[in-house]
């Protein structure tokens, strides 16, 4: 990591001129697949405007607003040591030290290729009362994020996804219980701040009831106040009491809070009058990517969305596009005393990250973290136990979509029990119809292309079709290694028996192997509410 003398914010204050404090508030983004004319474009940005902080991304493809666009994602096999290469460059280029930050809610792998990925959210939700095991997955990802030389983490996600159909939350959400999202993200918080390293609890006043997708249009929150602060703002009111070192505004239209329906973004009164004043937040307050739809269309000249974003409270400017002229129409707009007030807040931040630069902690191997992780959460949703003995026990078919993913879990059930492993894919189809013929039983390992439900997980119909087909002609047991939303796009029958491995790491393929086999029980409970599909009562 690269080190600086650090400032006080006395000195700081003294130092820097207004321009200059002005600046310390935008976050551009930054990218590591960026060309090297694109870097030193950067590197001009901060040397020139006294940027304070940047935020990684993987590409500009990739990134926000065209995360799923067409646009080519170029791959990076050396895509680390390209991070630690630009956050050398970009503090050498920065007159004061840079707070460098990234979205690692998973583990920096949500940005950077070939790196450790720990589980989503919505896997860590299904655990049941093991806070420890939470709060080491808060520590290692911190501990990643530092060897790095990343300061802030821009996590965790404590929506309440209680919309089955949320097409940005859903696998980054605890899940829909107020208090279990509460406890599990107390335990990633706590496991972060034992390395030192930030935090932004995110996305207020609450991302997860809502169908729209902020990066393309703006959700609007049509509950009222008193339901509100019973439900969705309600971790984040009990976080803010516990101490936390920011907080991200969502793009929302909030009517119950602000009748004018504007983005919370550029809401004073979300930002000012319900998070600093109703709920007492006095640290950081930290914008959504300002490149998003949801605000970026509504604010066509550029710099005028980030001074109305700073005019309603904002302290940090992420993802500015427009840096130069949001700096300078802040300046003509903004007093003296309102300036200082967010520049305090941001360079003591900056203290407190640079202070505990230095702390040293042991890791532990990411696999044996997984493997415990993958044997508390795997969940069964059985509706008729024998059922599944007798798929067991019988002359069963051993049926996958694998979807390109490595299926260790189809190839070891063909090694323990000679069940040959047939991969169904389109042009498979009829062939595997004729072979389910000889088969009442089926095993059917399940892999979903996406994560996110957009184009139905990006399964192909006809997939979807025939593995319903199945399911009402036949007795099959499912081991889903994805996101069990996906259950609510299929049509399973009444006995139809699921067990819910969430991922596909080579540790939960082995686990679900181990429950299959009978040597694990499943121990964990689905976090959220499906449509379809219910747990065993």
């Amino acid at each position: 990591m690269m080190t600086h003398k650090f400032a006080s914010y006395k000195e700081a204050s003294e130092k820097l001129t207004l321009k200059q404090k002005v600046g310390q508030l935008f976050m551009p983004a930054v990218f590591i697949n960026d060309s090297e004319e694109e870097v030193q474009q950067i590197e001009d940005l901060i040397r020139t405007h006294a940027i304070g902080a940047i935020c990684f991304f993987h590409s500009r493809a990739s990134a926000a607003t065209n995360f799923e666009g067409k646009k080519k994602v170029v791959h990076n096999e050396h895509s680390y040591d390209r991070l630690k290469q630009l956050i050398s460059r970009y503090q050498n280029a920065a007159q004061f030290p840079l707070l460098v930050a990234i979205d690692a809610e998973w583990g920096l792998a949500m940005r950077i290729e070939n790196t450790y990925q720990y589980p989503y959210a919505i896997t860590l939700g299904a655990i049941q009362e093991n806070s420890e095991l939470i709060f080491e997955v808060g520590r290692q990802i911190a501990l990643d994020c530092k060897k790095a030389g990343i300061h802030w983490n821009l996590a965790p996600v404590v929506d309440i996804n209680d919309n089955p159909e949320n097409p940005v939350i859903g696998y980054r959400s605890f899940g829909d219980d107020k208090n279990k999202v509460l406890s599990k993200s107390e335990a990633y918080l706590k496991g972060m701040k034992s390395v030192g390293v930030l935090n932004a609890i995110k996305h207020f006043p609450g991302h997860g009831d809502t169908a729209t997708d902020s990066h393309l249009g703006l959700p609007v929150i049509t509950k009222s106040k008193e339901d509100l602060l019973d439900n969705e703002l309600y971790p984040f009111a009990e976080l803010i009491k516990q101490g936390v070192d920011a907080v991200m505004v969502g793009h929302l239209a909030v009517p119950a809070l602000d009748d004018s329906e504007n983005p919370a973004t550029t809401s004073s009164k979300i930002i000012t009058n319900v998070l600093r004043k109703d709920l007492g937040f006095e640290g950081v307050i930290i914008s959504d990517a300002l490149n998003m739809h949801a605000v970026s269309k509504k604010f066509p000249e550029k710099g005028t969305l980030e001074s109305t974003a700073f005019k309603a409270g904002m302290d940090v400017m992420c993802f500015s596009e427009n840096v130069e002229e949001g700096i300078q129409q802040i300046i003509d707009s903004a007093c003296k005393e309102r300036i200082d007030a967010s520049f305090k807040r941001v360079w003591k931040l900056k203290e407190h990250a640079y202070t505990d630069a230095d702390q040293q902690q042991s890791t532990s191997p990411l696999s044996a973290l997984n493997k415990t992780l993958a044997q508390q959460s795997i969940t069964e949703l059985y509706r008729d136990s024998l059922a599944v003995e007798q798929i067991k026990k019988s002359n069963f078919l051993n049926l996958s979509v694998d979807n390109q993913k490595e299926n260790n879990f189809s190839v070891s059930v063909e090694k323990q029990y000679g069940q040959r492993h047939h991969p169904l894919e389109l042009n498979s189809i009829n062939k595997i119809r004729k072979l389910t013929a000889e088969y009442e039983n089926i095993v059917l390992a399940l892999f979903p292309p996406l994560v996110k439900p957009k184009n139905q997980f990006g399964f192909q119909s006809e997939i979807l079709d025939f593995i319903n087909e199945l399911s009402a002609q036949k007795n099959v047991l499912t081991y889903l290694f994805g996101n069990p939303y996906v259950l609510d796009i299929l049509e399973l029958n009444p006995p139809s028996n699921v067990v819910v491995a969430f991922q596909d790491f080579p540790e939960f393929q082995t686990e679900a192997i181990h429950h299959f086999n009978g040597q694990i029980e499943a121990k964990g409970k689905l976090p959220v509410k499906l449509k379809n599909y219910h747990e065993k009562v």
